[in-house]
């Protein structure tokens, strides 16, 4: 999962839903990066009290494994949040692909503001980053397919904005942002309605401008969503044979989505059913974070 093409540039990205998901803006990363700081230092740094409060430093972060670099923002924001005298000098790209060893960037500035960021400047690093990287993988395994990779809603806590961003960094594409902006009929909610069409029905009504996607089990489900008139169906734990026939069934009047279980060892031949979309809660929920080092050299 190290060999990796160039994703898609960050940016506003379309979503896989009814509009845009913009980046995070400087608002949003101060709120991330406040709420790190506060729960790491509470009320205070008792140990960078111990170095003398004139002495600056040069430190750089290192990358131990390879990767899609993701986060320089909220790296950035960790340090200027403690003193506006640090620098921070990115020697890579936001979305770059780099390398086992190589050197990510150097930071200039006051030693105790250096110390006491780095924990929460290398957690935001390492953990976007590894969405990013375990984005870019999935996609590089279904390229030349008709199909994207989506996300989903199972982000860490409170970093919902970061991790889809980080996922579009990884040239996959949003899903919904969260309950809000996209409506998903799943079998709660058919139970609750008393059935696909009646929550369909309700659906018009009351949000007529909003997507409407339904989560299909089996085929007679699959069948009823068709016949509501529904935006997307979603496919669910459906084998590759019911994929391929789902596909032929629908022939191109909704678009397709597939979820439930997709590993890396199997997109691939899911997307060649020819379906549009792929979600993985993995990208957000299961990653693997970066290995990074951050050394300080005294001035």
């Amino acid at each position: 999962m190290h060999d990796f093409a160039p994703p898609q540039s960050p940016g506003v990205g379309m979503n896989a839903t009814s509009s845009p998901i913009a980046d995070p803006d400087a608002e949003s990363i101060r709120n991330d990066v406040g709420r790190a700081l506060a729960e790491d230092m509470g009320s205070g740094d008792v140990t960078a009290d111990l170095l003398p409060e004139s002495r600056y430093a040069t430190a750089r972060v290192v990358t131990r494994e390879a990767a899609i670099l993701c986060g320089q923002k909220w790296f950035d924001d960790c340090f200027k949040a403690l003193d506006s005298r640090v620098s921070v000098s990115w020697l890579v790209n936001e979305g770059s692909a780099v390398r086992a060893g190589e050197t990510l960037c150097e930071i200039s500035g006051p030693v105790r503001a250096l110390v006491t960021g780095e924990r929460s400047a290398l957690n935001f690093l390492q953990t976007l980053s590894a969405t990013a990287t375990v984005t870019a993988a999935y996609v590089n395994a279904i390229r030349g397919t008709r199909a994207s990779i989506l996300d989903t809603r199972k982000t860490l806590p409170g970093m919902r904005r970061a991790q889809k961003y980080a996922v579009r960094v990884g040239g996959g594409k949003n899903h919904r942002m969260g309950l809000h902006d996209a409506i998903l009929i799943k079998e709660n909610h058919i139970a609750a309605a008393g059935s696909i069409g009646a929550a369909v029905a309700r659906a018009r009504l009351l949000h007529p401008e909003i997507m409407v996607e339904v989560e299909v089990e089996d085929f007679s489900e699959l069948r009823e969503a068709l016949e509501a008139g529904v935006d997307r169906i979603m496919l669910d734990e459906f084998e590759l044979d019911e994929l391929m026939q789902a596909v032929v069934e629908v022939d191109g009047r909704v678009p397709l989505e597939v979820s439930g279980g997709v590993g890396i060892d199997r997109v691939r031949a899911i997307a060649e059913t020819g379906v549009d979309y792929i979600s993985i809660g993995a990208l957000t929920k299961h990653i693997h974070a970066i290995d990074l080092s951050m050394r300080i050299v005294l001035e």
